[in-house]
Protein backbone atom coordinates (compact mmCIF):
# COMPACT_ATOMS: atom_id res chain seq x y z
CA UNK A 1 0.00 0.00 0.00
CA UNK A 2 1.32 3.40 -0.89
CA UNK A 3 2.51 5.53 2.04
CA UNK A 4 0.14 8.46 1.49
CA UNK A 5 -2.86 6.14 1.26
CA UNK A 6 -1.77 4.29 4.40
CA UNK A 7 -1.27 7.50 6.40
CA UNK A 8 -4.64 8.91 5.33
CA UNK A 9 -6.39 5.64 6.20
CA UNK A 10 -4.69 5.68 9.60
CA UNK A 11 -5.94 9.24 10.01
CA UNK A 12 -9.48 8.05 9.21
CA UNK A 13 -9.23 5.53 12.04
CA UNK A 14 -7.29 7.50 14.64
CA UNK A 15 -7.60 11.17 13.67
CA UNK A 16 -9.96 11.98 16.52
CA UNK A 17 -7.22 10.99 18.97
CA UNK A 18 -4.96 13.79 17.73
CA UNK A 19 -4.85 17.36 19.00
CA UNK A 20 -6.74 20.06 17.13
CA UNK A 21 -3.44 21.53 15.88
CA UNK A 22 -2.17 18.15 14.67
CA UNK A 23 -5.44 17.50 12.84
CA UNK A 24 -5.41 20.96 11.29
CA UNK A 25 -1.87 20.68 9.91
CA UNK A 26 -2.46 17.09 8.74
CA UNK A 27 -5.64 18.03 6.90
CA UNK A 28 -4.12 21.10 5.29
CA UNK A 29 -1.28 18.96 3.95
CA UNK A 30 -3.00 15.70 3.01
CA UNK A 31 -6.57 16.75 2.26
CA UNK A 32 -6.13 20.27 0.91
CA UNK A 33 -2.72 19.62 -0.67
CA UNK A 34 -1.12 22.81 0.68
CA UNK A 35 2.66 23.15 0.68
CA UNK A 36 4.69 23.37 3.86
CA UNK A 37 5.18 27.09 3.22
CA UNK A 38 1.45 27.67 2.74
CA UNK A 39 0.61 25.79 5.92
CA UNK A 40 3.33 27.67 7.81
CA UNK A 41 1.81 30.97 6.73
CA UNK A 42 -1.72 29.79 7.60
CA UNK A 43 -0.65 28.56 11.06
CA UNK A 44 1.88 31.32 11.72
CA UNK A 45 4.77 28.89 12.23
CA UNK A 46 7.90 27.98 10.31
CA UNK A 47 7.90 25.44 7.45
CA UNK A 48 10.26 23.33 9.56
CA UNK A 49 7.72 23.31 12.39
CA UNK A 50 5.07 22.14 9.90
CA UNK A 51 7.36 19.35 8.70
CA UNK A 52 8.14 18.31 12.27
CA UNK A 53 4.45 18.28 13.16
CA UNK A 54 3.60 16.11 10.15
CA UNK A 55 6.35 13.62 11.00
CA UNK A 56 5.31 13.52 14.66
CA UNK A 57 1.66 13.05 13.71
CA UNK A 58 2.51 10.22 11.31
CA UNK A 59 4.53 8.52 14.04
CA UNK A 60 1.61 8.84 16.45
CA UNK A 61 -0.76 7.33 13.89
CA UNK A 62 1.60 4.41 13.26
CA UNK A 63 1.95 3.82 17.02
CA UNK A 64 -1.83 3.69 17.40
CA UNK A 65 -1.98 1.15 14.58
CA UNK A 66 0.71 -1.03 16.18
CA UNK A 67 -1.31 -1.13 19.40
CA UNK A 68 -4.89 -1.26 18.08
CA UNK A 69 -4.48 -2.73 14.57
CA UNK A 70 -7.77 -1.26 13.32
CA UNK A 71 -6.49 -0.67 9.78
CA UNK A 72 -4.99 -4.15 9.58
CA UNK A 73 -8.25 -5.73 10.76
CA UNK A 74 -10.24 -3.58 8.34
CA UNK A 75 -8.09 -4.62 5.39
CA UNK A 76 -8.30 -8.31 6.33
CA UNK A 77 -12.07 -8.14 6.77
CA UNK A 78 -12.46 -6.26 3.50
CA UNK A 79 -10.40 -8.88 1.65
CA UNK A 80 -12.41 -11.75 3.16
CA UNK A 81 -15.70 -10.14 2.19
CA UNK A 82 -14.47 -9.54 -1.36
CA UNK A 83 -13.43 -13.19 -1.57
CA UNK A 84 -16.89 -14.29 -0.40
CA UNK A 85 -18.50 -12.04 -3.02
CA UNK A 86 -16.28 -13.58 -5.66
CA UNK A 87 -17.27 -17.08 -4.54
CA UNK A 88 -20.94 -16.08 -4.69
CA UNK A 89 -20.42 -14.88 -8.26
CA UNK A 90 -18.94 -18.30 -9.10
CA UNK A 91 -22.01 -20.03 -7.60
CA UNK A 92 -24.54 -18.26 -9.82
CA UNK A 93 -24.25 -20.87 -12.56
CA UNK A 94 -25.13 -23.71 -10.14
CA UNK A 95 -27.98 -22.14 -8.21
CA UNK A 96 -31.60 -22.02 -9.34
CA UNK A 97 -32.78 -19.46 -6.76
CA UNK A 98 -30.42 -16.62 -7.57
CA UNK A 99 -32.42 -14.07 -5.53
CA UNK A 100 -31.04 -15.44 -2.26
CA UNK A 101 -27.46 -15.16 -3.56
CA UNK A 102 -28.13 -11.64 -4.80
CA UNK A 103 -29.50 -10.72 -1.37
CA UNK A 104 -26.40 -12.12 0.39
CA UNK A 105 -24.10 -10.38 -2.07
CA UNK A 106 -25.92 -7.06 -1.58
CA UNK A 107 -25.64 -7.37 2.19
CA UNK A 108 -21.90 -8.00 1.93
CA UNK A 109 -21.49 -5.02 -0.37
CA UNK A 110 -23.39 -2.91 2.18
CA UNK A 111 -20.90 -4.01 4.84
CA UNK A 112 -17.98 -2.99 2.61
CA UNK A 113 -19.52 0.44 2.05
CA UNK A 114 -20.04 1.25 5.75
Amino acid sequence: MDNILQVTLLYDFYGELLTVRQKNIFELYYQYDLTLAEIAKECNISPQAVSDSLKRTQNILYKYEVKLQCLDKYIKLNNKIQNIISEIDDMFIYVKNKEKLISIKNQLNDILNV
